[in-house]
C-alpha cells in the first residue's frame, strides 16, 4: 500500500515488511545506473532489501549478502520478478574477513565488476549501559564498525583501488545527543561516521567517494519495531519531528541511490541525514526509555 499524502508532499511508494513494491514512480532517469553492480550488505530485508531494489529498479545489477542464505535467495528471486535485473545472494559474515574476501571473489567471478558498495549491515536493540553484557557491546561493534571497515577493505583491495567506486555507510544519529539505551549502537555508528571522512580523504585520489546516510525512524522494518517504533507512533510522539512522521524505506534509497550515483559526482566524506529532522528535537528522556525498555522486558518473560 503506497503511504499517505502528507501535508501537501506525495511520499514515495513503499510496504511494510520485507516485500517489494506493487508499483514505483521514478524521480531520477531510470537508466541512472544502468549495467552498474552493486554490492549490499545487509540486503536481504529491511533498508538493505529496498536499497537493492530501487538500484535495480535503475539498471543496476545487485548482490546481497548477509548471514541467512535461505533468506537471500528469496530475496533475489523477488528482486529479479520487478526490475529484470540480476541479483545474486551470497552468505557472508561481516565479522570474519575471510567470509568476505570468498562473497567478492564469487561477484567479482560473476559481474567481473564491483561499482558500489553498501554497508548496511548492522544489530541494533534497546538496553541501558548498566544491563548491557560486555558481549553485548562487543558484537554491536564488531558488526556495524569493524564489519564497515571490513567489507570496505576487501573491496577496495580487490576492486576499488584500481577502478575506482562509491561507498555508502548505512549511519545513524543515535550519537548526536547520546541517545539513552543506544550506548552500542550510537557509538558504533559514531566510528563508522568518522570512518567514512577517513577513507574519503585516502581513497578519494584512487577515485572512491566515501559517503554515508543516517536514517532516523523507518517504519517497515526489524529495528522500527524492535526499538518501539509503533508504539511511539500510536502515542503521537512522532508528532515532535518537524516532519512529523516517520520515514520509509523508499525514502531512505533514494538517498542512498543519490550517493551511489552520478547525481552526486563531487560530494564525498559527506553524512546526509534522512530523519525529517528527528534528532534535532524528539526527546531524550532516560526514565521514559526506561520505563519502555522494563516494560517489554516483562512482556518477553
Amino acid at each position: 500500500m503506497a503511504e499517505p499524502r502528507s501535508k501537501g508532499a506525495l511520499l514515495p511508494e513503499d510496504v511494510d515488511f520485507d516485500d517489494c513494491l506493487t508499483s514505483y514512480t521514478h524521480i531520477y532517469s531510470p537508466d541512472l545506473l544502468k549495467d552498474q553492480v552493486a554490492f549490499i550488505t545487509g540486503g536481504g530485508s529491511g533498508i538493505g532489501l529496498r536499497i537493492a531494489e530501487i538500484f535495480m529498479r535503475h539498471g543496476c545489477d545487485t548482490v546481497i549478502a548477509s548471514r541467512n542464505f535461505e533468506k537471500l535467495k528469496e530475496a533475489a528471486k523477488k528482486l529479479s520478478a520487478v526490475s529484470g535485473r540480476r541479483c545474486l545472494p551470497l552468505c557472508l559474515d561481516v565479522r570474519q574477513p575471510e567470509s568476505i574476501t570468498a562473497a567478492v571473489d564469487d561477484t567479482l567471478k560473476e559481474f567481473g565488476k564491483i561499482d558500489i558498495l553498501i554497508n548496511n549491515a548492522a544489530g541494533n536493540f534497546l538496553c541501558p549501559a548498566s544491563s548491557l553484557s560486555f558481549n553485548a557491546f562487543k558484537t554491536v561493534m564488531e558488526i556495524d564498525t569493524m564489519g564497515t571497515f571490513n567489507t570496505s577493505k576487501v573491496v577496495y583491495e580487490k576492486y576499488f583501488q584500481t577502478h575506482g567506486g562509491n561507498i555508502v555507510n548505512i549511519s545513524a544519529t543515535l550519537g548526536y545527543r547520546g541517545q539513552g539505551l543506544q550506548v552500542h549502537a550510537g557509538s558504533a555508528k559514531a566510528a563508522n561516521d568518522a570512518m567514512t571522512k577517513h577513507l574519503a580523504v585516502e581513497w578519494g585520489p584512487s577515485g572512491v567517494r566515501v559517503n554515508a546516510l543516517a536514517p532516523g525512524p523507518v517504519s517497515g522494518t526489524e529495528g522500527f519495531r524492535r526499538l518501539g517504533g509503533p508504539r511511539g507512533e500510536a502515542a503521537g510522539l512522532f508528532q515532535s519531528i518537524p516532519l512529523q512522521r516517520a520515514g520509509n524505506k523508499t525514502e531512505m534509497a533514494h538517498c542512498a541511490l543519490f550517493l551511489a550515483s552520478r547525481a552526486s559526482s563531487y560530494v564525498t566524506g559527506a553524512i546526509l541525514v534522512a530523519d525529517g529532522g528527528s534528532w534535532l528535537t524528539s526527546a531524550n528522556d532516560v526514565s521514559m526509555l526506561l520505563g519502555y525498555w522494563s516494560s517489554e522486558k516483562k512482556r518477553d518473560k
